[in-house]
């Protein structure tokens, strides 16, 4: 079946996304959308494995919400909360997303070539076998992996960018990691977030992430791969115990 191609010039989100959903329905597996501009919830809750929708201009908030199986790419910038709740598939953004990218993510990875807003990767979550990544090329703003539950986020600082230069980072994190490029100043983590070096062996599980994010956006893996990180990970499994008053 040849791609399907919508207009989405002056379109309304909610017919813009009845017709992604009928040409799903209907067996397409390739959709290119163009003129794309604030139009918000493309791809939401859409299911299908081999469903790849192209998506130039630049997407509304909450872009793959609930989505579990197709993959969304973007050339161009993304609005608040790309990959919100999302199951499984992929989100592939060719420049700089809001803030929220992959609110409460809980399966699947988005990709985010440049960086993204405040609180990426909050309430991120995972269970057995379904781990959510996210993976910024540039740099996060503050309280990145907030309240983290589960999952990876990894940050790069390419382009000469601080991947981390704002406080709060993994502020409240309980599970999960936070993969950094190089080492964040103390003075940025959270309450309930230790920094500690990356091993060799943790570096090579991540190996196939990183070439995954270099190949989607036609990097040198190898600069990747050549770098040092260090890991945030929760300090405790409960950071705000101490918050409470106990009987």
């Amino acid at each position: 079946m040849r791609a399907v191609k919508i207009d989405a010039r002056d379109l309304h989100y909610t017919p813009l996304n009845q017709k992604i959903r009928t040409a799903v329905a209907n067996g397409a597996k390739e959709i290119v959308i163009d003129n794309v501009l604030g139009q918000r919830f493309i791809g939401d809750g859409l299911r299908g494995e081999g469903v790849t929708i192209t998506v130039n201009g630049v997407p509304g908030g909450d872009l793959a919400m609930f989505m579990s199986g197709p993959t969304i790419v973007v050339n161009g910038n993304a609005d608040h909360a790309p990959g919100n709740t999302m199951d499984k598939g992929k989100v592939i953004i060719h420049g700089s997303a809001g803030d929220a990218v992959a609110h409460s993510m809980r399966g699947g990875r988005v990709y985010v070539r440049d960086n993204i807003g405040y609180r990426g990767g909050i309430h991120m979550k995972q269970y057995m076998e379904k781990r959510p990544i996210l993976v910024v090329g540039g740099s996060a703003r503050a309280f990145l992996g907030e309240y983290m539950a589960g999952g990876l986020l990894i940050v790069l600082g390419l382009n000469g960018v601080a991947p981390i230069s704002e406080r709060g980072v993994g502020s409240g994190i309980h599970g999960g990691e936070i993969i950094v490029r190089g080492k964040a100043d103390e003075k940025y983590l959270g309450v309930g977030a230790k920094q500690q070096p990356l091993t060799a062996e943790q570096k090579e599980m991540i190996r196939p992430i990183l070439e995954d994010f270099a190949q989607a956006f036609g990097m040198d893996a190898k600069v990747l791969l050549a770098a040092d990180y260090s890991r945030i990970i929760p300090s405790s499994a409960r950071p705000f115990a101490n918050k409470y008053t106990w009987e």
